[in-house]
């Protein structure tokens, strides 16, 4: 069963690799929905998932630069490197980790979320 936009929402409140920034702008959402600030805050939730999930390619640069090594590791930066690049052969659009997974399951609710 696809799941609702405020399930996402909490998957995506609960991601470890969510930004503070998409943190704020989810809660925010969540906040309003129902409210005369619902347009105003489902607007800029929108434009924050615009802004933070990491394109497939974004994320193959990162995991072979050095700053990924030292995000990850060495041997973290190559498996994420490995996973990246098979995920992009395979047709791959976005990064998967759970705060992306979440971002690109509510862009594709974009239009349901700015009713």
């Amino acid at each position: 069963m696809e799941k609702t936009i405020q399930e996402l929402t909490a998957d995506l409140l609960a991601a470890p690799s969510a930004c503070k920034e998409i943190k704020e702008a989810a809660q925010n959402y969540l906040d309003a929905v129902g409210k005369d600030t619902e347009a105003k805050a489902a607007k800029a939730y929108v434009a924050e998932l615009e802004a933070d999930i990491m394109p497939i390619d974004g994320l193959i640069s990162f995991a072979e630069s050095d700053m990924g090594a030292k995000v990850f590791g060495a041997d973290g930066a190559k498996n994420i490197l490995n996973h990246a690049k098979e995920r992009k052969a395979a047709g791959a659009k976005y990064c998967d980790c759970a705060a992306c997974a979440a971002c690109e399951a509510l862009l594709n609710k974009k239009d349901e979320i700015l009713k």
